[in-house]
């Protein structure tokens, strides 16, 4: 196989990547408090070939490498998460929360195959009530999912409840009908290094498992606003945050992604045409 071949195969697979990633931002569009994804691409390794004997032969004031540089491809340096201001869709309801500040999270608890649990993160402020006995019940996302308070503990609520309110600051009041009511606060995470987030699913996000491997804590990515910090939360009641993605932008991506992968599909069919033809040389 030919240099050509090499390229545009490793090339390829990539463009694969990107295109992947892009359908999965289109996929969900219409998805609360979904954030779109970017890649950049970055080089391969590079052969250089020293056609020169010395450097000080090379014409002065040249913008260039020296010598002849053969590249084998390109690669995903890093897809990175966007976690832009989607719009605000109002809907009336007393349980739909939107987010008005960026990188701010809340934090859900996960039950996983091996019956462990783990934290996971999401913007879709869609909170529903799950009976858990006939007089107390527990807030929940739209896949059952608990909400957590600023103590990562879920949130359960005693009584049969009248109306609910949230405040700008993340204040959960239940009313109930015989007059009492019951306040709590909840769980709200700050993203400080979006690039260290995976995803986990359904709309989640979460932590790598190797997140010691990489360097960083767990205080390092994200930030717990409790206490005086709660003032920085961001919180709108009756209204869900729509995805971030611009479809106008996710489809001239995609064409540009296309026509890329065309052209090195293109180069692996010329290639192999010039291969027939030397092989056809007597």
């Amino acid at each position: 196989m030919n240099r050509t071949m090499i390229t545009a195969t490793n090339t390829l697979s990539q463009l694969q990547k990107q295109m992947d990633m892009i359908s999965h931002n289109l996929a969900n569009i219409d998805t609360a408090g979904y954030k779109r994804r970017e890649a950049s691409f970055t080089d391969l390794l590079v052969q250089e070939y020293r056609n020169q004997p010395s450097n000080a032969l090379e014409p002065q004031n040249r913008m260039t490498p020296f010598n002849i540089r053969q590249g084998t491809g390109a690669r995903l340096g890093q897809i990175q998460l966007i976690l832009s201001q989607g719009s605000l869709k109002s809907t009336g309801r007393a349980l739909d929360t939107a987010f008005t500040a960026e990188g701010q999270f809340y934090r859900v608890m996960v039950q996983n195959e091996d019956g462990s649990s783990a934290m996971r993160l999401t913007r879709n402020g869609a909170l529903y009530l799950s009976p858990m006995s006939d007089n107390e019940s527990m807030l929940v996302n739209s896949d059952g999912h608990a909400i957590l308070d600023e103590n990562n503990q879920p949130i359960t609520i005693t009584g049969n409840v009248k109306n609910f309110n949230v405040n700008e600051t993340g204040l959960l009041t239940s009313e109930m009908y015989d007059g009492t009511s019951q306040e709590v606060n909840l769980g709200v995470i700050l993203i400080n290094k979006p690039q260290f987030l995976e995803q986990k699913g359904a709309n989640l996000l979460g932590l790598p498992d190797n997140l010691a491997e990489l360097g960083v804590t767990e205080e390092e990515v994200m930030t717990n606003l409790t206490g005086a910090l709660r003032n920085q939360v961001g919180i709108q009641q009756g209204a869900l945050e729509q995805s971030n993605v611009d479809m106008s932008k996710e489809m001239t991506d995609l064409i540009n992604v296309q026509r890329s992968y065309q052209f090195h599909s293109k180069s692996i069919t010329l290639a192999d045409q010039m291969l027939g033809l030397v092989n056809g040389i007597r």
